[in-house]
């Protein structure tokens, strides 16, 4: 697992780290739970995914880079596991270099910005429910981590 000590200073965070943060200040501000770094399926991390207040499953993958965007070859096996899928990259990333019907966020540090609502393409109601169950045990056992990190729950 990620160590999740709180990080008190933005110098300290690696740049998708930095975007991520945003995304889900952004997500909050709309009434959706987010984990950052969760893994859907072996072999898969997403780098956010947000669950909204109607049971909707976003995936956000936050791009810094060109070089870290061209190097993410799995990123459409994410596609399977949300409702709709996004980038989150900053104001200077070339954004024609993503893909079309895809979602688009511009981020920093502070908040997001959906310029380009993504397509929805729901889940199978079987897939929802095993995701939501995922999601909820991944936050509970982060939130553990947090208040015992000696303790080992997973």
């Amino acid at each position: 697992m990620t160590d999740m000590r709180p990080i008190q200073n933005l110098t300290e965070m690696m740049p998708g780290q930095v975007l991520a943060r945003g995304v889900a200040r952004h997500l909050a501000s709309h009434a959706y739970a987010s984990v950052e770094e969760f893994c859907p399926a072996r072999g898969l991390r997403v780098d956010v995914m947000g669950l909204g207040p109607k049971g909707e499953i976003w995936v956000i993958e936050c791009k810094s880079s060109r070089a870290d965007y061209q190097s993410d070859g799995k990123w459409q096996g994410y596609l399977e596991w949300c409702d709709r899928y996004f980038w989150a990259v900053d104001q200077d990333f070339p954004t024609d270099l993503l893909p079309e019907g895809t979602g688009l966020m511009i981020a920093d540090a502070y908040d997001a910005e959906i310029i380009r609502m993504a397509p929805e393409d729901k889940l199978a109601p079987a897939r929802r429910k095993a995701v939501i169950q995922k999601f909820a045990t991944h936050a509970a056992r982060r939130l553990q981590s947090l208040r015992d990190p000696g303790c080992l729950t997973f």
